[in-house]
């Protein structure tokens, strides 16, 4: 019992390390470090495979030296017992490869391997590499507790992948946008909540998952698993706001064509059908505006993708006695205007135009779509 709460706080500590490391390289080798740890491993590696997720491209280890890495030559690209795994994306352990009939040997100076252990990692629902432990010290082989926490260890390592991934895009983002010296009071918030905010949330996310892997009660794991669940799905809203505050979409366009990519853009996130007819004269007079406008039209799309259950959606800027006019129209299920439901995220919308001096008008039937029009001077 003393060895199994000591497990169950590495594997607390382990979470909680990961979530701690945004660089992916950082992230990987800690990886292998904490599956040794944990297992008691001599030997530790992570195979990254390739996108096609057949072969390894990379591949990262823990126990073996430089010198010995020289010597056995280039790394696996995924036969024997490696390949194995690649294949059937399932835990593994042996007793001993070398006296397995599927192993293929070690190649020349390779330090001797007996006991083993494996199991994929899964990032963005794919399998992104895989853990392969040897060597168990003491000579046993790897136990069940052993199988069971590197399984807990890789379900946290998938998270940290695809955390320091998405910081990486950010920070490839704040560099473009630095180039493009567009890096305003938007950016500096879009910074603040991810650093602080978000890596908060994924703390405290980590820390629940481990917990919940290690209850032995189904109903307590089940309400940590639903309480990680909506933390991720606070962390998915907040991603997509702090996008959201990017003007990098007009960086290099004029607002015709960031409509238009915002369109495409929504189109291939939801699979609803969208066309975007934009007067290019009237684009052009709400220049100074652009911004307000991309946001206005992000905030729209947002709308229909969550509530409408919409298969076609059209967005139409065109010119108006007096001015422009803005048009959402969604084949949906629409809603009753009296209804509670008429309130989710219109206020916002509402607010926005009136900021621009505009006005806004919504029409809506249930089960027969929804139309919303922003009026805006020029």
């Amino acid at each position: 019992m003393p060895e199994e709460r000591t497990r169950d706080r590495m594997l607390i500590e382990a979470g909680l390390a990961l979530a701690a490391e945004l660089d992916l390289d950082a992230v990987l080798q800690r990886i292998v470090e904490l599956s040794v740890d944990l297992t008691d491993a001599r030997y530790g590696a992570l195979g990254v495979l390739t996108e096609d997720g057949r072969n390894i491209e990379r591949f990262i280890t823990e126990g073996i030296s430089d010198e010995i890495r020289a010597a056995i030559g280039p790394p696996p690209v995924g036969h024997g017992i490696l390949g194995l795994l690649i294949t059937e994306r399932r835990p593994m352990r042996i007793t001993d490869i070398e006296r397995d009939p599927r192993a293929q040997g070690f190649p020349p100076n390779h330090p001797p391997m007996h006991s083993f252990l494996g199991a994929p990692v899964l990032a963005r629902g794919k399998v992104f590499g895989n853990l392969y432990l040897a060597e168990k010290r003491g000579g046993e082989p790897f136990s069940e507790d052993d199988e069971a926490a590197l399984i807990v260890l890789a379900t946290q390592a998938g998270v940290a992948i695809e955390n320091a991934r998405l910081y990486a895009e950010t920070q490839r983002a704040q560099v473009e946008l630095r180039r493009l010296e567009v890096l305003d009071e938007r950016e500096r918030i879009a910074k603040e909540l991810h650093d602080g905010v978000i890596q908060s949330l994924f703390a405290v996310g980590m820390g629940l998952q481990g917990t919940a892997a290690l209850a032995h009660d189904d109903d307590l794991s089940h309400r940590i698993e639903s309480a990680v669940e909506e933390i991720d799905r606070a962390i998915r809203d907040l991603r997509n706001y702090i996008f959201g505050l990017r003007p990098g979409i007009l960086a290099d366009r004029q607002l015709d064509q960031a409509l238009k990519e915002l369109g495409r853009e929504f189109e291939r996130k939801t699979e609803v059908l969208t066309i975007v007819a934009v007067d290019a004269g009237v684009a052009a007079e709400l220049a100074s505006r652009a911004a307000d406008m991309v946001q206005l039209t992000r905030e729209a799309l947002s709308n229909v993708g969550r509530h409408a259950q919409a298969t076609s959606c059209r967005v139409t800027l065109r010119r108006a006695p007096g001015g422009a006019e803005l048009e959402i129209d969604d084949d949906g299920t629409g809603f009753d205007a009296g209804s509670p439901r008429a309130g989710m995220g219109l206020d916002n919308l509402e607010d926005r135009v009136r900021g621009m001096g505009g006005s806004l008008t919504i029409q809506s039937v249930s089960g027969e779509g929804t139309t919303l029009r922003a009026f805006l001077p020029l």
